[in-house]
């Protein structure tokens, strides 16, 4: 009988404690760190959200999509997938049918791997054509996928590489398409870590608010 008695007891004391800290850790814990969110980094906290010309962007600036996320890479190409020359290009996108955050993954294909390799080579072909450039000329992130499919990152090699087609297709000058890349440049986080890399997503918003 005491047997019994002291595993209701501990039955009982287990219970206790597992509903308490759910209260405190499930429950008490988010509401906290959420409020410290929303109070502290609103923007952040709710998806890092822009906007262009007063609404989300979407698939592309002014697309018909209904939200964009400034760390969510996106397509800036026309109905038939063409890439805008008004717009700098992102890299590829192994997610869904590109950057799509439902699907976020590589395309797990090995460096050898024969689809692989003339993705790449058609896709350094095709930018080298549009860029006016040798295709020796093309950065390799300009080819390949991130690892997410949902980097809104590219290298300041590849943007730069973008900035006289841009320049022409908006009718500016290409000093000054430049020099707005290279304001967008950000260095390795805490001095060492990454690589120096421009956010496709916020320069062409940046576009779009400058030339209107």
């Amino acid at each position: 009988m005491s047997n019994l008695r002291s595993t209701v007891r501990l039955t009982g004391v287990a219970v206790r404690a597992m509903l308490v800290l759910t209260l405190v850790l499930g429950v008490g814990y988010t509401l906290v760190v959420t409020g410290i969110g929303q109070l502290a980094l609103p923007w952040q906290a709710n998806g890092s959200q822009v906007d262009a010309q007063d609404r989300p962007v979407g698939g592309w600036i002014g697309g018909d999509r209904s939200a964009g996320s400034l760390l969510i890479g996106q397509s800036f190409t026309d109905a038939k997938g063409d890439a805008l020359p008004q717009y700098f290009q992102p890299r590829p996108s192994a997610a869904g049918d590109g950057y799509d955050p439902r699907s976020s993954g590589g395309s797990n294909l090995g460096p050898n791997n024969p689809d692989l390799v003339a993705a790449i080579t058609d896709r350094r072909a095709a930018i080298a054509a549009r860029e006016h450039v040798s295709p020796s000329a093309v950065p390799a992130d300009a080819v390949t996928a991130s690892g997410s499919g949902l980097d809104p990152h590219i290298s300041p090699a590849y943007a730069l590489l973008q900035v006289d087609r841009v320049a022409a297709a908006r009718g500016l000058d290409a000093s000054t398409v430049r020099r707005l890349v290279e304001a967008r440049i950000q260095s390795r986080d805490l001095g060492f870590l990454g690589e120096p890399r421009v956010n496709v997503v916020d320069l062409n918003l940046a576009l779009d608010e400058g030339a209107r």
